[in-house]
């Protein structure tokens, strides 16, 4: 298999969507291959990931990462909740990037992957990072994408980036003195919890008794609604989306588990969150659904 690796878009569907929308297309799309015919092929300690969990991105990562069990096996170094550059990105990345790209004009953002072995990035992007520790460094750890079930998982991140996030995101936006606008994306958002709240109340984990990539979308999603997404919606909203006991008894359950909660800084995320928040304060910020602590 021969590594991919474009500056350009890619007009290829992915298996794993974002967990959130990125704002920008990532310039480093590597893939960890199978085999050493691949470049980048899965050896034990000679990759490196570079996440900040604040981020709704990096969170997914550093969770997929734990339940997977690749403390050893692929270490983890985890950034602080702020860049510390005046572009927005990390000091301590900006070598990667330039041994990278020749002059890297941008933020060296999280997250990364990189390659110890050449001292550069294998990739920055997202779903390329979830699937390929899904498929390439799975070790002891559950199934995340199970060949059966990738379509479905693939529909549940849709679900989770379009009809949560960005309907929350567009609802705040709207603000609350407007309901006839306001109205849409609300009730976008409630069908998306509503069907949500239907598997869970069947099943353990979003597609059957045991968890897959699926539940790690949804899970930072709720983390995410309940607390960033809650600071720009009004009481009622906040109280329709709290009406999904299933759904956050779910949220809170996993959050109990290391493999999630350990990465969890809702402090961290907060900071993050209002270092590039542009909605407007509502009235549902007064008290959480979930006890993340």
């Amino acid at each position: 298999m021969s590594v991919v690796r474009s500056t350009a878009p890619s007009t290829a569907p992915s298996v794993v969507p974002s967990i959130v929308p990125l704002t920008a297309v990532p310039v480093f799309r590597g893939r960890i291959g199978c085999d050493v015919r691949s470049g980048h092929y899965a050896v034990p300690h000679r990759y490196r990931l570079h996440l900040a969990p604040a981020d709704p991105g990096c969170l997914g990562v550093a969770v997929t990462h734990s339940l997977l069990g690749l403390d050893e096996t692929l270490p983890l170094t985890v950034l602080p909740a702020l860049p510390d550059t005046p572009d927005g990105g990390y000091a301590v990345l900006r070598p990667l990037y330039e041994a990278s790209a020749h002059q890297y004009p941008g933020p060296a953002a999280a997250p990364v992957l990189s390659d110890g072995w050449t001292g550069r990035i294998v990739s920055t992007h997202v779903p390329d990072i979830l699937r390929d520790l899904a498929l390439r460094f799975r070790g002891d750890g559950p199934e995340l994408l199970p060949e059966a079930d990738q379509d479905e998982i693939a529909a549940i991140a849709d679900l989770c980036a379009h009809s949560i996030h960005a309907a929350a995101q567009r609802a705040g936006e709207l603000g609350l003195d407007d309901q006839a606008a306001h109205r849409d994306p609300l009730t976008v958002l409630f069908a998306a919890l509503g069907s949500l709240e239907r598997r869970l109340a069947r099943h353990p984990y979003v597609l059957g008794d045991a968890p897959t990539a699926a539940d790690v979308t949804v899970w930072v999603t709720l983390v995410q609604l309940d607390t960033v997404h809650r600071w720009h919606l009004d009481a009622a909203a906040m109280d329709r989306v709290a009406d999904h006991p299933a759904l956050w008894a779910y949220a809170q359950r996993l959050a109990a588990q290391p493999a999630f909660g350990r990465h969890l800084d809702i402090d961290a995320l907060l900071a993050h969150h209002r270092a590039h928040c542009r909605g407007r304060e509502a009235a549902g910020a007064a008290m959480r659904i979930v006890d993340w602590g």
